[in-house]
């Protein structure tokens, strides 16, 4: 198996090449291919959960958000029209570039996230709440429950992650897919086991609040909203 550095490798090229025409397409609004189009609902879904819940506890003003893996903003402009103080990152340059440009479109520059291009390890501070959507995608199992340690680290009352499910289905479907490699399929992608990250999530001193399930076509996604165990 190849370490988590090489993948780190493979996807910051991937996302800065090729990747990033194919992905930005996919989590904007233009023109997409039926694929593609289901993607990025799929995507939305989980997004709009993750608003959802935002919404529920009617708490978004003034919290810190780190969003960790934040593609084109998808996640981070709505948060931070809702009035969260967000900081964004990604591993890829170009994804921050067009998430800052589409921030400038919409929020004034005191509202907007603040985005750097940087890979999970590297991120610090403290923040309310840590979201990472569909980046654990990219680490191998034996590496998930280090980067979960990390954001843990980062997080003070709250920590959100999806991730594709490992399941008998999913594994399956995933094998079928790797039999039509393309030019748009450069990057690995893992399968995690919900027991394993629910696992690590405990092990930081996390317990799981909500949960939420997005399944379509082509893209699946278990989320998980923990929150800090009481002493």
């Amino acid at each position: 198996m190849a370490s988590a550095t090489d993948d780190k490798t493979i996807v910051r090229d991937y996302f800065n090449a090729q990747g990033f025409d194919r992905w930005s397409r996919i989590y904007g609004d233009g023109q997409v291919n039926k694929v593609q189009r289901d993607i990025r609902e799929g995507h939305q879904q989980t997004v709009d959960h993750v608003l959802y819940w935002f919404k529920q506890d009617d708490n978004a003003e003034g919290l810190t958000v780190c969003d960790a893996g934040c593609g084109v903003g998808s996640l981070s402009i709505p948060l931070a029209t809702m009035g969260a103080k967000v900081s964004a990152s990604d591993i890829s340059e170009k994804m921050v570039e067009e998430a800052s440009f589409r921030a400038k479109e919409l929020l004034p520059p005191e509202a907007a996230p603040t985005f750097d291009a940087q890979d999970l390890e590297t991120l610090d501070g403290r923040y309310h709440t840590v979201i990472c959507l569909d980046v654990l995608i990219h680490y191998p199992q034996d590496k998930a429950g280090d980067m979960i340690a990390h954001l843990s680290s980062l997080a003070e009352e709250r920590l959100i992650l999806s991730f594709a499910p490992k399941n008998p289905f999913y594994t399956l479907l995933k094998r079928i897919g790797e039999f039509f490699p393309g030019p748009s399929k450069a990057t690995r992608a893992y399968l995690h086991s919900e027991a394993e990250v629910r696992k690590a999530l405990k092990a930081n001193g996390w317990e799981v609040n909500r949960k939420e399930f997005t399944a379509s076509q082509f893209y699946f996604s278990r989320l998980l909203e923990a929150v800090k165990v009481s002493a």
